[in-house]
């Protein structure tokens, strides 16, 4: 199983997917922010510097304008208390009494302007921040992905956390934009606090006690939220699933035939329906006990404002006062408010980034040794399997076990059996996509383990059966299989030769630049067996030492089988090579077979030996043959 990095912060350790986070795990999940920020100030310095810069400026200018605001309403009345009595704007303004007057209210206009261009140079620089580090994150996830293991892949609860991760990485940025407009509005906060102080440093006592019992509320609430969405991380999965296959091109054919639509759009509606109800059911506790609570706010509010007031009608504060107070009273309880719940958010978001990185701190069991061995090229000796056991993690049943053989350099293997008999699980461990659980595999005398991973990798070309069909260029379907050399036409045009798809390549509109599949709307689609070709074709653009074929050819007709199979045999000269396939017509031509059943071994020989042995195989190849007549 995938093992996690050493020392993991406590609030990555397994929960239950039905339980609450607790207190503690919320608090430990702040831990994350750090990381996240660190994660953001590699995604670009100066995107970073321009949005907290432009935020630190822009926390001044609420209090600013409220104070010039207290100006301009103290001046008017000033005015007013003159008794000088207008006869017309005009002649004001000609007098000069209202210089002072416009120039505050320029003053307070352009403080509106230059905070609305604030604004926007924000918004800009965090849109840009914003996409950089999605693709940056993105790009790591799937670099990451790309180290673990093939069980990891298998594993039902990695995917899930693989899922979450995949969100996060689109889904966390209003965090950033949270993070820095907090410590914005904290600065603006300050600014106000200190006004307030001047004038009544308890009514600031007063707004924290009104404020505490929303703060709490919302955090609950933010817990509950993350819980829900990780207990119903395996039904989005299934969600995704139904909608998939709902609608692809893929399953389009069978779900028109056996009028399957009902059927999904049912399994699809039963569990939307039943996420909606659990949201539903937060959302009204979360609105009523929100109301409620932040009624206590509004009550703390309009008793300052009933006791600054009281305190301008006793002479104590100005009009211009009482507005700058009341104002700074109003907007302080809402930045504070908003400090207070956006912690609490922050805080259950910093639940959200443990799905991304406990994701990334997964390490892969099969990774290459600090020191490999150099590969052997070529290789000489060839593979030994000694005493080689594996079974599937979580299965009871060994998929191969007790494998004792040899795979000569330059020979050509054909492995025989019935489904499940461990052929593909052998072809798996020869490529180390898994390591054994019991015995080792040798290389030239040598474990694989010893060899750097790529190395090996790069030496052996395999194809699938359940081959991925790339939505590409027929070129590039071809040119993954070496993916160095993927625009190296000539090679490209060689394997296709070889794999028989050169013929199906040049029926194309566009030959080799023609995209094939139907996911885009330039592509061709291919039949099954052109597809294959294509595969096949792919593994010799690889031109490996060791080349693998895992029935591949299973949409060929059993004539173009063999006829794959037979130039197959001709290219791997001097090539130690591997061929899978139930029909026993194709692999008589190799060198050996071995015969397995149940994960083991059950014979070993060429076909003529093993027709004379008259076993399993022999029985297996007269049944197929008795078919044909």
């Amino acid at each position: 199983m995938h093992r996690m990095a050493s020392s993991p912060p406590p609030s990555n350790k397994p929960r239950k997917a039905d339980s609450k986070p607790s207190l503690r795990e919320r608090f430990n999940a702040m831990r994350n922010i750090g990381p996240f920020l660190r994660l953001i100030w590699a995604t670009s310095k100066p995107l970073t510097l321009t949005s907290i810069g432009l935020r630190i400026i822009r926390a001044f200018l609420p209090i600013m304008m409220l104070y010039v605001g207290k100006l301009i309403i103290d001046e008017a009345i000033r005015l007013v208390g003159l008794g000088i009595g207008f006869d017309s704007l005009s002649a004001a303004w000609h007098g000069g009494q209202l210089d002072h007057l416009f120039w505050l209210l320029v003053l307070e206009f352009g403080l509106a302007i230059f905070s609305d261009l604030l604004g926007r140079l924000v918004s800009y620089a965090d849109g840009l921040l914003s996409e950089l580090f999605t693709n940056a994150t993105s790009v790591r996830l799937m670099e990451h992905a790309a180290t673990l293991d093939l069980e990891d892949f298998e594993d039902p609860d990695l995917q899930d956390k693989l899922d979450r991760a995949r969100r996060q990485t689109m889904g966390r940025m209003s965090l950033m934009g949270q993070l820095f407009g907090q410590m914005q509005d904290a600065i603006t906060v300050v600014s106000f606090a200190v006004g307030l102080l001047v004038y009544a440093p308890w009514l600031i006592v007063l707004l924290a006690m009104a404020l505490i019992p929303a703060f709490i509320g919302e955090s609950h609430f933010n817990a509950l939220g993350y819980s829900l969405n990780f207990q119903w991380t395996p039904e989005r999965r299934q969600l995704e699933y139904m909608r998939q296959t709902g609608a692809s091109v893929e399953t389009a054919k069978e779900v028109k035939i056996f009028n399957l639509h009902r059927f999904l759009i049912d399994r699809y509606r039963t569990l939307a329906d039943k996420f909606f109800i659990a949201n539903r059911a937060l959302s009204r506790r979360r609105a009523f006990w929100g109301t409620l609570l932040a009624a206590l706010g509004t009550l703390g509010y309009y008793v300052a404002y009933g006791y600054i007031a009281w305190r301008t009608v006793k002479g104590d504060f100005t009009i211009g006062d009482l507005t700058f107070l009341a104002g700074s009273f109003r907007r302080l309880r809402q930045l504070l408010e908003g400090l207070l719940v956006g912690f609490s958010q922050v805080a259950g978001q910093a639940l959200y980034l443990d799905d991304l990185f406990s994701f990334f701190e997964i390490e892969p069991e099969i990774k290459s040794p600090a020191n490999p061995a150099p590969f052997p090229m070529p290789i000489v000796q060839g593979f030994v399997f000694e005493n080689v056991g594996f079974r599937y993690p979580g299965a009871e049943r060994w998929a191969v076990r007790h494998l004792d053989f040899e795979l000569r350099a330059g020979e050509v293997l054909a492995l025989v059996g019935e489904n499940g008999a461990g052929k593909t699980t052998l072809v798996k461990l020869l490529a180390r996509l898994y390591d054994p659980d019991e015995g080792r595999i040798l290389l030239d005398g040598r474990d694989l383990r010893d060899y750097d991973i790529d190395d090996l990798r790069a030496n052996i070309g395999v194809i699938f059966q359940d081959f991925v069909r790339y939505h590409l260029t027929a070129g590039e379907n071809i040119g993954v299989g070496r993916i160095e050399h993927m625009y190296d036409i000539d090679r490209i045009r060689d394997a296709a030769r070889r794999g028989m798809a050169d013929e199906v390549i040049e029926s194309l509109p566009n030959g080799y630049d023609q995209v094939i599949g139907r996911r885009f709307k330039t592509g061709v689609d291919l039949s099954g067996g052109q597809w294959q070709k294509i595969a096949i074709a792919r593994a010799y653009m690889r031109d490996a030492q060791v080349m693998i074929l895992d029935e591949p050819t299973a949409a060929l007709d059993a004539r173009a089988e063999f006829e794959v199979f037979q130039r197959f045999k001709e290219l791997s000269d001097q090539r130690t090579a591997v061929l899978i396939s139930h029909r026993f017509s194709s692999v008589r031509m190799a060198d050996r077979i071995l015969v397995l059943e149940q994960g083991r071994i059950e014979a070993s020989g060429t076909h003529d030996e093993l027709m004379a042995a008259g076993g399993r195989y022999a029985e297996l190849f007269e049944l197929q043959a008795a078919g044909y007549r």
